[in-house]
């Protein structure tokens, strides 16, 4: 049976280029965003959209993202109801994923709020992927093209890495790349050797 380890970090953290790492050396990787993305596509989720939010969020069938994002965005109630409907699914995916990878020693589930949404629990062990505050922030403006001030309010939505480290099993700090593989590899060895 596959150790599930469990990938996260703040935005502009370059989680996603240290999970490509992952994956470049042999290891299944479940991005759980991607997933989400997909599995709102279902008529069963889409059903509970409309259900929950109204009819305005759905067009030529399929959710509005953007739509619903403003709904949610800043409304801490509404955006619950959204993961009440959308996690579950995920988690469901999620094990009949790990069923099919089950031959792998690890298998690495990415998502960028395996905290926030409590999914960690379900997790073998933790790496948190984390940079200074400043150098997230210019990442995501230069990834995104968008304010400072956007970047910051999407931050305030995430948990601080003070809030994630006593949770986590590994750290990989992710400023210099060569670094962060050279910490991811020796990660590996000691997950693959437990």
């Amino acid at each position: 049976m596959a150790k599930i380890i469990g990938l996260t970090g703040g935005i502009g953290s370059g989680k996603s280029t240290i999970l490509k790492y992952f994956e470049s050396q042999g290891i299944p990787i479940y991005i759980a965003d991607t997933e989400a993305k997909k599995i709102m596509e279902s008529e069963l989720v889409i059903g509970n959209i409309i259900d929950a939010f109204g009819k305005d969020t759905i067009e030529n069938g399929k959710v509005n993202r953007s739509k619903l994002s403003s709904l949610v965005f800043n409304n801490p109630e509404k955006l619950k109801k959204l993961n009440s409907i959308i996690h579950p699914e995920v988690k469901n995916h999620f094990t009949n994923w790990v069923k099919k990878h089950e031959d792998f020693p690890i298998v690495i589930k990415e998502a960028a709020i395996l905290f926030e949404s409590g999914s960690y629990k379900d997790c073998d062990k933790i790496i948190l992927v984390t940079a200074p505050k400043e150098i997230r922030i210019q990442r995501v403006i230069n990834r995104d093209g968008i304010s400072k001030e956007e970047v910051e309010a999407r931050m305030k939505n995430q948990w601080t890495d003070e809030q994630k480290i006593p949770l986590s099993d590994f750290i990989i700090e992710n400023i210099d790349l060569a670094e962060a593989q050279n910490t991811a590899d020796k990660i590996i060895s000691t997950l693959k050797n437990q």
